[in-house]
């Protein structure tokens, strides 16, 4: 087996599932909410991150690179994904990693170093300039593949547009919403690429400003042929900021996996769908319209939200 052929098997799977939930909420706003269990894709690599790397790492074996680099933060899903996909496909990976090293290393982390990442810290300002890291890093392993943060470039858009697709040939009548959890803004972009000129698409970002139109602008703009005109970012219901949260939300998300034995991330999943929810409480959505709200995974980190960010609360994700 080529090693080409080594990531087109990783990344063969079974197409995730749709699934419908009911509740009081839902009825009385007279509308459908479907989830694309995204989640259910890879154990490890589950979600958004198991499309935009699917392409690259294509990629990166067609072109023959023996080094992929990216970026992410202490807590990254995106950094946990990428370790897992080259410790099982053969693509060895440098994790820069935004901050001072700590030890003991958390969960995220030290997984990653145990999948065989090579793990540099940089500082928070150097971190916001990646392609002078990049430059040096070239000067320190030679030809490497780049990967921006989140993993978000067109070939990441392009896995990203196939969640739009399955849908479509799962569901007998096509939904009406789209809605995503925003971080660089990728997904979001990929599912407006794919979506046809009828539907609506909402982006519910876990960061306060209003940058991360102008990210997502710049990706459809390398895109041919978009039909969808029909997208929007808000972001009244990040809660303050990334990794920001309050009391309501981790009750919220508890109350959701015991409801419908789902679990949602405090990051995104878990502010998308109180957002989803309040908004249908609001009376955003019309009636008798169906949403598909797709679940980006990202569960891996809920064990260090507990550790870190819930260390001095009485409250616990579940």
């Amino acid at each position: 087996m080529t090693s080409s052929e080594t990531v087109a098997n990783f990344f063969n799977v079974p197409v995730s599932p749709i699934q419908e939930i009911f509740d009081e909420t839902l009825t009385e706003a007279k509308i459908r909410l479907l989830i694309k269990r995204d989640d259910l894709l890879n154990s490890s690599v589950s979600g958004n991150k198991f499309r935009k790397l699917k392409y690259n790492c294509l990629k990166i074996k067609e072109l023959g690179f023996p080094r992929l680099v990216t970026f992410g933060g202490a807590f990254s899903n995106h950094i946990y994904a990428t370790a897992v996909v080259g410790k099982y496909v053969g693509i060895k990976t440098i994790g820069i990693i935004r901050g001072e090293r700590t030890e003991p290393l958390n969960t995220t982390l030290d997984f990653a170093e145990k999948c065989g990442m090579k793990l540099l810290f940089v500082s928070r300002s150097e971190f916001r300039d990646e392609s002078l890291i990049f430059q040096q890093i070239k000067k320190e392993f030679g030809n490497v593949y780049f990967l921006p943060s989140g993993g978000s470039n067109t070939l990441a858009l392009h896995g990203c547009r196939e969640t739009v697709d399955e849908v479509h040939s799962q569901m007998l009548v096509r939904p009406d919403y789209f809605c995503t959890a925003c971080g660089t803004g990728c997904t979001l972009a990929g599912i407006v690429a794919a979506a046809d000129s009828d539907q609506y698409i909402i982006g519910f970002s876990a960061l306060k400003g209003n940058f991360l139109k102008n990210d997502v602008q710049r990706l459809l703009d390398t895109q041919d042929n978009l039909r969808c005109q029909n997208w929007q970012i808000t972001d009244d219901y990040c809660f303050g900021g990334y990794a920001k949260w309050k009391p309501e939300l981790i009750d919220f998300v508890n109350d959701f996996k015991r409801k419908y034995s789902i679990a949602l991330d405090p990051i995104y999943t878990g502010k998308m769908f109180f957002g989803i929810f309040d908004l249908a409480k609001k009376g955003f959505f019309h009636h008798n319209i169906t949403i598909v709200a797709v679940h980006t995974g990202g569960l891996q980190g809920i064990e260090g939200f507990n550790q870190v960010k819930l260390k001095n609360s009485s409250l616990r994700l579940e």
